[in-house]
């Protein structure tokens, strides 16, 4: 049975929270107060869609967080299903200190192991809609930095477009299981916005582009060379911060 929350997202107060966390919390306070129940399936991804008023993009990532949270589970081709709480349960990694750029660049470290092989992988076997996904979230990016608005949820749903078109599922937990604090800048905000410069952004985007038509053309070498680029560039730049600090 599929539950219907008929108030859409335009209605509510954003500030202070972005629409990936306002989604996955009204999911996961209806699965909580037991209106979806262990074994029952979520509404489609185009229902839920038009339920809040957002992107597809927007609803996967939510989908995400509640997986992450063992709260739900993917069944491919056929749809999301309610688990039961498992209280007590450990998920996620350790907390990024935002506080130290030793912190971050510990956990950048930790993405290049993984998502280096991710993106050849990506190469080798993503299909065409996981193609138009990547570009789809690249997209977005450009749309958001001409806008002056944040790219970090779009950045993450990136790098998790990649790790899905390995279709290897391990990769998107392992991800996952870092949870929004792969994206480093999220931390180091005041707020919930990005207030990154705009060449940083641009530069960011111009590595992501070499990134999704490398695998876009099936190179995995150019690939796996372009994750390690962007993601070995992420850490100089936080290197070089924290020698100026």
């Amino acid at each position: 049975m599929i539950r219907s929350d008929h108030t859409t997202l335009e209605a509510s107060p954003r500030k202070g929270r972005n629409l990936v966390e306002t989604v996955s919390q009204r999911l996961r306070e209806t699965i909580l107060r037991g209106e979806l129940k262990p074994g029952e399936k979520l509404a489609s991804e185009s229902g839920l869609t038009q339920q809040y008023q957002v992107s597809r993009t927007v609803i996967r990532e939510a989908i995400a967080s509640l997986r992450a949270d063992g709260l739900v589970e993917v069944r491919h081709g056929v749809g999301v299903f309610v688990l039961a709480p498992q209280p007590g349960l450990h998920r996620g990694l350790r907390g990024v200190d935002p506080s130290r750029v030793s912190s971050i660049i510990e956990m950048l470290e930790v993405r290049a192991a993984i998502e280096i092989e991710a993106a050849g992988l990506a190469a080798g076997r993503c299909s065409p809609a996981q193609q138009e996904l990547i570009f789809e979230c690249l997209d977005s990016m450009k749309q958001q930095i001409a806008a002056s608005a944040s790219t970090i949820d779009s950045d993450r749903a990136f790098h998790l477009a990649i790790a899905d078109s390995t279709n290897n599922p391990r990769f998107r937990e392992l991800l996952e299981a870092i949870g929004q604090q792969m994206i480093p800048r999220s931390l180091l905000q005041e707020d919930d916005g990005d207030t990154s410069p705009p060449d940083y952004l641009s530069q960011i985007q111009n590595e992501h582009e070499r990134i999704a038509r490398a695998i876009a053309e099936r190179d995995e070498a150019a690939a796996r060379d372009a994750m390690r680029m962007h993601l070995k560039g992420s850490q100089q730049r936080y290197r070089s911060l924290m020698r100026r600090s």
